[in-house]
């Protein structure tokens, strides 16, 4: 039997190591923690301590420690699964207990490695059509007439796919393998649509177009976009639905867009694939497109993991506001305080690519810095049809702004909607907010309570997630490690550690020691600073990167949740030992960890001025170094040597 990790950590998350080593050990407060004599050894003077912040018990006499499981399993002698079991009962929760066979969870490998099989396969064609569009005059003649360079085609990794009906055959010696149809490569028909039993043709999916790979973020080929030449039907052609390949969560060009981003600041969204291509070659190359689908929440959910900033851009005509529309939807969960979303509406007779050929990449530039941000669109699309000069008219876009309003994260930017919108509606905001949230009946207000989280120091009928103390540290002594690390990365300590405890040696060592205990600050971070933390070299990054995918699939979690999550780990002890360092009855200091992303940042910029100073004869690195002086300008800090 196997149970999910995910039940794992959400139990450990929602126990209470205090309680559970309470009913076995004479606990006493001391300080921000609890103290006793250790169940595990014998002895005279307490040397056992529990933490509920990071929900944890260590004994400093004979080392054992571990969170609400491991306790039942030292303490009680019980098996792993026992211990699960025991705990989940103790809180009424149930243990979805996976049932599957050896030959099920067989399968189930089987498939993660033919979807592995399935992408080669993909490659081995993508590789194919990069071949033949160097053979191909019609190909390489279509791409000029569009302005591209043969160094933007090899950036996209464009091709071209024969006219020949089994093209692929000369690329796959066994064209009736069963991975080309599957991966949507080629096209498996009855020859006669009346006997379905009879033999099946097979042939091509793509033939005679000129050929777009779609890489997801890890740069594997998991399908194609294909256009035709001449006149014909459909104009794009699309890999269907596979194992690897979902229209509704992959983006077009994203892979190659990633630098990109970075220097940019933002990601401009387009509809098409020769869109992408032709404004990276105009000098955009942050410039992606959704893969003939409206933008959905997936979509916009991977976006922000890359960037803070996104531009959405559209034709100006009905369908435009309609994609636009949908794309709003998609957008309003994410828009938090430290993300934007705006919307640019081309005039009707452009796309992106003619707007520029026509008007230059500058008129372009100022067209997105004017596009419409998301609270005002929220606001004119909940305006659609309403009489705003009449009751009923006002009413009508309450009602429709309701649904955009409520699925807002909370913070700055939903509460001004409100006061703007309960003036629009000629309301208090008071009024509006207990007509769109009358208060619950008492029966559900219970349920939600049961059925909240818990969180170390949120208090009883408190919704953990508002809670100002949840996933902040046990208030107590200052931090040993509160004050900003300098050029040495020395740390100035108020206080002595504890015995055995001493303080991190870098910076990258106190950021990943902050985010483990509390990583709730995680979200706090932009996507600029995420990218900082996950690129740091091993075992920094590796354990970043892991803690981001954690706090994406879980949200905040206590150290004891966390640590559960980490077995097996390749650097899990290193996030140990660090955690371990850190004394008990620390207070967090929300600047320190701004403090020491905003020194590694600047920092980072130091070391590329110092490369970019014997490169300035190239003109792009010149504007690069240009750019970074004058950030350090308004530093006002010397370039070190």
């Amino acid at each position: 039997m196997a149970i999910p990790n995910s039940f794992i950590q959400e139990l450990v998350a929602r126990a209470d190591v205090v309680d559970i080593v309470g009913k076995y050990v004479q606990l006493k407060k001391a300080g921000a923690n609890y103290s006793g004599l250790c169940p595990f050894h014998g002895e005279k003077t307490p040397s056992f301590s529990v933490s509920p912040t990071k929900q944890f018990y260590h004994c400093f006499g004979c080392g054992k420690n571990g969170n609400a499981i491991s306790f039942l399993m030292e303490h009680n002698g019980m098996s792993f699964i026992e211990a699960i079991k025991d705990l989940a009962q103790s809180m009424g929760m149930q243990v979805p207990e996976d049932e599957r066979s050896p030959q099920e969870r067989a399968r189930e490998a089987e498939a993660k490695s033919r979807q592995a099989t399935l992408t080669d396969v993909l490659q081995r064609a993508s590789d194919a059509y990069r071949e033949h569009l160097k053979s191909s005059d019609r190909g390489k003649s279509y791409f000029r007439q569009r302005g591209l360079t043969g160094e933007i085609a090899k950036h996209y990794a464009l091709g071209y796919a024969p006219e020949g009906w089994r093209s692929l055959a000369s690329v796959f010696p066994d064209y009736n393998d069963p991975l080309l149809v599957e991966s949507g490569l080629v096209i498996e028909r009855p020859e006669d649509d009346s006997n379905p039993e009879g033999e099946k043709k097979k042939y091509d999916r793509f033939r005679d177009r000129v050929m777009f790979p779609i890489r997801n973020v890890k740069g594997e080929t998991i399908g194609f976009g294909g256009r035709v030449l001449d006149k014909g039907e459909p104009k794009y052609l699309n890999s269907p639905e596979t194992p690897v390949f979902s229209k509704g969560r992959e983006l077009y060009g994203l892979f190659e867009a990633r630098a990109a981003l970075q220097k940019s600041g933002f990601v401009l969204v387009t509809e098409g694939y020769m869109d992408v291509v032709a404004l990276a070659q105009l000098g955009f190359p942050n410039a992606v497109a959704t893969l003939g689908t409206a933008c959905t929440t997936d979509h916009v959910q991977k976006l922000f993991r890359f960037t803070d900033h996104v531009v959405f851009s559209f034709d100006g005509d009905a369908a435009g506001r309609r994609a636009a529309r949908k794309a709003l939807d998609g957008a309003i969960p994410y828009a938090t305080d430290t993300r934007t979303a705006k919307f640019l509406f081309l005039p009707p007779e452009h796309d992106p690519d003619s707007f520029v050929r026509e008007h230059g990449a500058d008129a372009f530039s100022r067209y997105i810095s004017e596009a419409v941000p998301l609270s005002r669109f929220l606001i004119d699309a909940a305006r659609d049809g309403c009489d705003m000069d009449s009751a009923e008219g006002r009413a009508r876009f309450a009602s429709q702004a309701k649904p955009l309003w409520l699925p807002l994260p909370d913070g700055a930017l939903k509460r001004q909607l409100l006061r703007e919108i309960a003036t629009l509606v000629a309301l208090g905001e008071r009024e509006l907010t207990e007509l769109w949230l009358p208060p619950a009946a008492p029966q559900a207000a219970a349920r939600k309570a049961a059925n909240a989280p818990y969180v170390p120091g949120s208090r009883d009928g408190e919704d953990p997630a508002q809670s100002p103390r949840a996933g902040k540290w046990q208030k107590g002594a200052k931090s040993s490690y509160s004050t900003p690390y300098n050029a040495g990365y020395t740390p100035q300590p108020r206080v002595s550690p504890l015995p055995g405890r001493a303080a991190p040696t870098s910076r990258a060592d106190r950021a990943l020691q902050i985010l483990l205990l509390d990583n709730a600050a995680w979200e706090r971070l932009s996507s600029a600073e995420h990218h900082l933390l996950c690129e740091l070299p091993a075992p920094h990054g590796e354990l970043l990167s892991w803690l981001d995918a954690q706090i994406a699939e879980h949200g905040p979690q206590t150290w004891g949740a966390l640590s559960e999550g980490l077995r097996g780990h390749t650097h899990e002890s290193v996030a140990r030992k660090l955690v371990s360092l850190v004394p008990d009855d620390i207070q967090s200091d929300p600047q320190e960890l701004a403090l020491i992303v905003q020194k590694m940042h600047h920092e980072a910029e130091d070391a590329e001025l110092r490369d970019l100073s014997s490169q300035v004869a190239d003109p792009a690195k010149f504007a690069r170094y240009k750019e970074l002086m004058e950030r350090r300008k308004a530093r006002s800090v010397p370039l070190a040597n």
